[in-house]
Formats: structure tokens, C-alpha cells, sequence
């Protein structure tokens, strides 16, 4: 089993940042892929950023790639998602995913566990 607990959403302007982190605990998630996926209100949840387990490899989807970055801190069993020049259309939950595998596949039906998630909402 593996707990996720995203923190550090909130509400920011229309042009500004926030880091999101995904703690995670009940096992070393250092050789595992992790994702974020978002579900804005009314919308299915939504693929935004995953990478590899050494961090070697990142994936975006198109409408974050140059804004977010994601990464991890294995000795801190963390991984991060910095948001820039954020948009209103980027309001949404935020969900931290692992899945227990080494290739990175998008959809959200691979990830084994999941988070809470945490609000971020970007006023206009």
C-alpha cells in the first residue's frame, strides 16, 4: 500500500505560481512512475505531468508543457509540481498518482493509488 498527500494548493491571480507536493509513505516509490492528474468542476479528471522513477524522463500534456514542471525528491519519497503563469482554466483538484511500474502511460486507469487531492484556483 502507498499513502499520497498532496499540500500547497490554494488561491492565487491569474499569472502567478504555486508548488504543489505529494508526500508519499508505506513504501519507497523511488523506482515508480508519478503522475498528476486534475478534475475541474463539471470535467473528467484529466492527465498533467508524470515522470519516471529516476526522474530521467517527464511527460506533459499539452496545455501545461513550458508552465508546470514536475519532479521528485526520492530520498524525501516526494515529488512536486510547479505551476507557472497560471490560467482560471487551470482551476481545479490537483491529484497526486503512482503507478507501480517503470513506463509512464497517461490514463488514469493505471495508477494504483491515488491522493486526496488539493484545490487550486486561479482567480481572473
Amino acid at each position: 500500500q502507498v499513502q499520497l498527500v498532496e499540500s500547497g494548493g490554494g488561491l492565487v491571480q491569474s499569472g502567478g505560481s504555486l508548488r504543489l507536493s505529494c508526500a508519499a509513505s508505506g513504501r519507497s516509490i523511488d523506482r515508480y512512475v508519478m503522475a498528476w492528474f486534475r478534475q475541474a468542476p463539471g470535467k473528467e479528471r484529466e492527465f498533467v505531468a508524470a515522470i519516471t522513477g529516476r526522474g530521467d524522463n517527464s511527460y506533459y500534456s499539452t496545455g501545461v508543457k513550458v508552465r508546470f514542471t514536475i519532479s521528485r525528491d526520492n530520498a524525501k519519497n516526494t515529488v512536486y509540481l510547479q505551476m507557472n503563469s497560471l490560467k482560471p482554466e487551470d482551476t481545479a483538484v490537483y491529484f497526486c498518482a503512482t503507478r507501480l511500474a517503470q513506463n509512464v502511460l497517461l490514463g488514469q486507469s493505471y495508477y494504483d493509488f491515488w491522493g486526496q487531492g488539493t484545490q487550486v484556483t486561479v482567480s481572473s
